[in-house]
């Protein structure tokens, strides 16, 4: 495994929220601090070639439960749980005035912690989040037996990104993010590695994406601080789980208080691993970089 050298290593904290205890990566450096949510499936070291360029931040990478490093608890996992998590860990940390980067189920964990504590957030990037047009909530349960088929349980890193860099949607990944996601996405389990999101919960959290109770919007009415929705222009469609089409309401922006729609024409939903340094160009307009 190649591993970076020790001083690029940061800081694994873990903070117990009502009994369960939640991972996040810390980067020491200058507050306020910039604080990184990921997708279903991923975790917080799927951040780094965007925090590496950010040099001299204080950068928290959190992990969802049933990801990465944090407790994996049964199914189901509900999208109320993910942002009751956050704004636990925020809570927890006394986090004011950070500035968000909440990616596809991370972004609308973000939104909720936001609506949950009102000072947490100087302002928010929401990297094609996972709020669907209202219509969606209630609708029919999408397709998603095909995440249940994962291949769980791996020899070593090599192999994962020997399998992963000649397929979709992985082909289209920096290969040094790539590498990142298959180095930290895999625990020790024996004589084996095994993902860090366990199939089960993945298939649980996009189950539950379209469920009635995970319709957000009261909340993005409530969130006053400036939010900037980075979406890909290829829209999903309706009862298709699509994951490299946009799942953003194309009017989310509109809905906020102070909202700015950006539109990355030829970006699929994984924009962070796709075009970073545009991710990194829109976080110094919002901190002021």
């Amino acid at each position: 495994m190649n591993l970076r050298p020790a001083a690029e290593n940061p800081q694994l904290r873990i903070v117990n929220v009502d009994g369960l205890d939640l991972a996040l990566w810390e980067w020491p450096g200058a507050d306020p601090p910039l604080i990184f949510t990921h997708a279903t499936g991923f975790h917080g070291r799927l951040w780094d070639y965007i925090i590496r360029r950010l040099p001299g931040r204080h950068c928290l990478a959190v992990e969802t439960r049933g990801h990465g490093r944090s407790a994996r608890p049964d199914p189901p996992y509900r999208w109320r749980y993910l942002g009751h998590d956050l704004a636990g860990i925020q809570r927890s940390l006394g986090v004011r005035g950070a500035f968000g980067i909440g990616h596809s189920s991370g972004g609308h964990s973000m939104v909720q912690a936001a609506a949950l504590e009102p000072q947490a957030f100087a302002a928010m990037l929401l990297i094609d989040p996972t709020i669907f047009p209202v219509i969606r909530y209630g609708g029919a349960p999408l397709d998603f037996a095909f995440t249940l088929r994962r291949k769980n349980l791996w020899h070593s890193p090599e192999e994962m990104i020997e399998r992963f860099s000649k397929r979709p949607p992985f082909v289209t990944w920096l290969p040094e993010i790539l590498r990142d996601y298959c180095q930290f996405g895999l625990l020790p389990n024996g004589d084996h590695l095994e993902l860090a999101c366990p199939p089960a919960a993945e298939a649980s959290i996009y189950a539950e994406s379209i469920a009635p109770e995970s319709n957000i919007y009261a909340e993005v009415a409530q969130v006053a601080a400036p939010v900037t929705i980075l979406r890909a222009g290829t829209a999903r469609q309706p009862g298709q789980l699509d994951l490299a089409a946009s799942p953003t309401a194309a009017d989310l922006a509109a809905r906020f208080a102070c909202g700015r729609d950006v539109v990355l024409e030829g970006a699929s939903h994984f924009i962070p691993m796709e075009f970073p340094d545009r991710v990194i160009e829109e976080v110094r307009i919002m901190i002021g970089a």
